[in-house]
């Protein structure tokens, strides 16, 4: 049996209802969608009145099939909004292939209304291809950072879980949906309606536009050794124009000799293999999230060449990179 509850108090001053538009790519994730919409609903319930509806649009206004392969109806395909209207972009996996030029253009055109607009998971990156991002900060899921930095520099990106910048949003993927609905609804009607949202949904812990959206190195790498994380931070933060063991060590404190044990130790290979890994992996996600050629991808990620390049990826992955980009899928 359910119990009567008292709806919470919200301003007066807010009378209408905000529309949030859900705009369904191919392959978006049900996760960063579903967590969206569900704030919304329990922010209406919470309140005792339809504070904010919602509509579901996808190209050619049919249907629209998710990551976990499930289709969702949509209510219609891009039209005309309204300058209250909020968009809010829903990607996920293999976001290039499902950016249209059709909905670049519908996104200009509602974005030059002064719509605020957002995107959530990897949709961070269809507004930066429409261009909407230009000289504003924003963030996307981690695996994306590293192409989505290589093709749009104009943009300043973090590694916040959600950005909000003026009328531009997005957000990190997963459960950052969440952290980002619930920052909107409070602006619009208080923590109080904020905060019991966040109750229903059994979310204890709220994140800020300053929580950094990937889990520390100590917990990542299940070791807490300070050095050792600050080795790591360093490598991680330098692909590009890798360390040198030696420097690696000197910035710690420690001896080269005492490094290599330290690595051995705890994550059992060497610094160099390890940093090794890092390139790789960012040079994968970049093979296959953007266009970038297999040279520039090796200059990207500290090959002087592209021989040594194609030779440590083949002997990492067993595969060249040429057929790696043959066979891109791309996204999260």
């Amino acid at each position: 049996m359910q119990t009567q509850r008292k709806p919470v108090e919200i301003s007066k001053e807010v009378s209408s209802t905000r529309r949030y538009v859900f705009v369904l790519l191919e392959r978006f994730s049900m996760l960063s969608f579903a967590s969206a919409v569900e704030c919304l609903r329990i922010a209406n319930r919470m309140a005792g009145r339809e504070v904010y509806s919602w509509t579901l649009l996808g190209e050619g206004g049919e249907q629209v099939t998710c990551s976990a392969g499930t289709t969702f109806a949509v209510d219609g395909d891009f039209g005309d909004l309204q300058r209250d209207d909020s968009i809010l972009v829903c990607a996920g996996v293999n976001v290039q292939a499902a950016t249209s030029k059709k909905l670049l253009a519908w996104l200009r055109r509602e974005a030059r209304k002064g719509v605020m607009i957002g995107g959530l998971c990897t949709a961070s990156y269809v507004l930066a291809k429409a261009g909407l991002l230009d000289g504003k900060k924003a963030t996307i899921h981690w695996e994306n950072i590293d192409s989505f930095a290589e093709e749009f520099e104009e943009v300043t990106l973090t590694k916040s879980v959600f950005v909000i910048d003026n009328n531009r949003l997005s957000t990190a993927g997963g459960t950052s949906s969440i952290d980002l609905l619930l920052k909107l609804i409070a602006n619009d009607h208080g923590e109080d309606l904020a905060n019991s949202v966040a109750d229903q949904l059994i979310y204890s812990s709220i994140r800020t536009d300053q929580d950094t959206q990937r889990l520390s190195v100590p917990t990542r790498i299940g070791v807490r050794h300070p050095k050792l994380s600050m080795v790591i931070q360093m490598m991680e933060t330098n692909i590009e124009e890798p360390i040198s063991p030696s420097v690696l060590a000197q910035n710690v404190g420690m001896s080269t000799r005492q490094l290599e044990r330290l690595f051995r130790r705890y994550l059992n290979r060497s610094p160099k293999r390890y940093y090794m890994e890092l390139r790789l992996q960012k040079a994968r996600n970049l093979l296959m999230q953007t266009d970038m050629s297999v040279i520039n991808v090796a200059l990207a990620c500290g090959f002087a060449s592209p021989s040594h390049f194609s030779k440590c990826y083949r002997a990492h992955y067993d595969t060249t990179p040429y057929r790696e980009r043959g066979s891109k899928s791309g996204g999260q």
